[in-house]
Formats: C-alpha cells, structure tokens, sequence
C-alpha cells in the first residue's frame, strides 16, 4: 500500500504547478466575454492572446462548438441544530447532493453534506418553513428526511450557490453569487458545480459565433462533488472517475454525426462537454449509442480522442484530473508551459477565471 501510495504522489506530482494566491479569481470579469483567452495551436506550438469576445476569429472555418446546458442548483443552505442540555445548538451549513430512494417508506430523502457532527434523530429548522431530521449517517454524509412540501422548489427559493472553497473572498451577494455561478443557456437542473468554461458567454458572443458561420449544439452533463475531489490509487488502478449523469437528445447526436463525417471541427466547451462527447464515441465504437446514462470516463494522457478535435477551457487545480484530461490533449510539459506563461501574464485561475482554447 506505501508503495502504491509513493506510486500516486509521483504521478500527481507531474501536474503541480504554483502560482499566487491572488490570481484565483473570486468573481467573474465583467462583461463576462472580456475574460482573458489563451489561444494554443498545436500545430504550429503558436500561442496567441486575446480575450473571448474575439473567439470566432480563432476558430477552424465551420467548427462546432458544443456547451453543456446543466443548470446548477442553489445546493448550499443553511440550518440550525437543535438545543441539547440547556446548549445552543447554533448554525451548519448543508450541502445537497442527491435524492434517495425511498426503500423504507421513511418520506422524501436526500443526501447531504455537513460542516458540522449532526445527531441521528435532531430535527433542522431552516429559513422558509424548512424542517428536516437526521434520518441516517454513512462516510461523511447524512441522510435527511425532508419535512417541506417540495424541496426542490424551497432549496431554489433559499439556497446558496455552492460556490468552489477555493473562492474564499468573492465581493459577490448570494443573489449576485447564485446568478453569476450560472451560464446563460443553463437549461436542466442537476449540478452542483458550473461547467465553467462557459461561464465566459454572453448573448452578443453566441450571436457573433452563429454569424460567422459556427455551429451551435448542446448536450447535458451534471456536474458532481467529485468534480473537486483528488485522483486517488483506486482511479489510476481503474482508469475511471466518479460517476456523472449525462443527456443528448437524439436530434443533436445525428447532427454530430453529421458534422464529423463531413469533415467539421468539434470543439468542446469545457472538460464536461468533452468527457460527454468521448464517452458517447466510446460507447458507439462498441455497437451502443446511450443517449443518457452514467459516464465515469477518466481522460488522461495517453488517451486518444475519438470526436472532440479542441477544447475550450478554464485554468485548472493543480494535480486534478481536470489538469489531467486538459494534458491529454497535447503535451503535459507543453500544457504547463504554457500555464506557467498565462501566470506570468496574470491570468486568473479556476472557476471564474480566464481559459485557453486548445485547437
């Protein structure tokens, strides 16, 4: 185990990198579209900077640029602990993570994390009439009962964006927070994390692509906690990641097909559009053709794309497997380079930072 161990922080340890604290960006540029934007060709080793609204002029003639329309959900709220022997029970803070099948006929259950030790059996109270108990523990999360009418409807009234730990002193409301941690085409609710390379968007910038000629499509992928969570020996030894959801209508796989038989570009728009794209390219080389289900495809150097011809995408954590899959499109040393550069330059970093478009 020591020696698996060693084995895991000798990889990881080829995608550290460091950099200031200030460059994590703690709240979005505004407008949205004057973010920074790195341009790397691959080709040529070229790299060019800009800033997103002038994307189109860097774009392969008749490219397609596919977003992830998920919608994050307000997951954070906060509740208070019952008193307990004349004590305070004072205030936590939850985060959702999913429903729970009901196999007990215990009510409407969901899945939480806590900041703080909760008893089985206490009974939260939270602003908006929320009541939940403590039904079950398991690891580090909590099952709760809910006691509201709908949930759903009272987390998107009272919720908090759950906005990443790293962003530690956004200047941002909760009301500014829970607007901007959202892209402008964010459709179907599921995630609780954005896919963050479009968050850089605007209308006027969907507008300049389509008329230069691009095509636009979407596909669904909800971002999980895992998002955030460190390579561990178990996703080396398996070559997989934590499960997440995805959708693509029919209509959108057929025209890219389509697209990729008459000989178009592909540009996926964030790690979850390519992870999405790759698993779909997987599972039809196989004779399937999913059009939703659980990907837990890990992309990492080494491996080979099978539709996705470029990425647009954010500055990364170091040693995660968003780094990772970023890496696989080119070179390692190359990709840290040229985050070594972008740091040099200022760039902001992670999820309301600046991005590199990787052709």
């Amino acid at each position: 185990m020591e020696k698996n161990l060693k084995i895991l922080e000798s990889v990881l340890a080829e995608y550290d990198y460091s950099f200031p604290s200030e460059l994590i960006a703690q709240a979005p540029v505004s407008p949205r579209d004057s973010a920074k934007l790195l341009i790397y060709n691959r080709a040529t080793s070229q790299v060019v900077h800009d800033i997103f609204l002038n994307l189109p002029k860097y774009l392969p003639p008749r490219a397609v640029l596919v977003f992830n329309e998920t919608k994050v959900i307000p997951a954070r709220f906060i509740v208070t602990k019952p008193k307990v022997k004349n004590q305070g029970g004072g205030v936590c803070t939850l985060l959702y993570l999913a429903k729970v099948a009901d196999n007990r006929g215990l009510g409407n259950l969901i899945r939480v994390l806590s900041d703080k030790k909760l008893a089985i059996g206490s009974v939260l109270k939270g602003k908006g009439g929320l009541s939940v108990s403590v039904v079950d523990r398991k690891d580090a999360e909590y099952i709760l009962k809910t006691l509201v009418r709908n949930f759903d409807r009272w987390l998107d009234a009272h919720g908090i964006a759950p906005l990443p730990q790293y962003i530690k002193y956004s200047p941002l409301t909760r009301a500014q927070a829970k607007r901007e941690y959202q892209t402008i085409f964010a459709k179907k609710a599921g995630s609780v994390a954005a896919p963050t390379a479009s968050l850089h968007f605007t209308k006027r910038l969907l507008k300049k692509l389509q008329a230069s000629g691009f095509q636009i499509e979407f596909v669904t992928l909800h971002v999980g906690l895992g998002t955030f969570a460190k390579v561990t020996e178990e996703n080396l030894k398996q070559n997989k990641l934590h499960k997440e959801h995805y959708e693509i209508s029919r209509a959108t796989a057929v025209r890219l097909k389509r697209a990729k038989r008459e000989g178009r570009p592909v540009i996926a728009v964030g790690t979850t559009v390519a992870r999405t794209l790759e698993h779909l390219a997987l599972r039809r080389a196989q004779g399937e053709l999913e059009l939703q289900g659980k990907t837990d495809l890990f992309i990492q150097p080494g491996y080979k794309f099978k539709f996705v011809d470029g990425l647009i995408t954010n500055f990364h954590v170091p040693k995660s497997s968003l780094l990772m899959l970023v890496s696989a499109m080119t070179d390692r040393k190359k990709i840290l380079r040229i985050y070594e550069e972008a740091i040099k330059r200022n760039y902001k970093l992670f999820s309301f930072g600046d991005g590199m478009l990787i052709l």
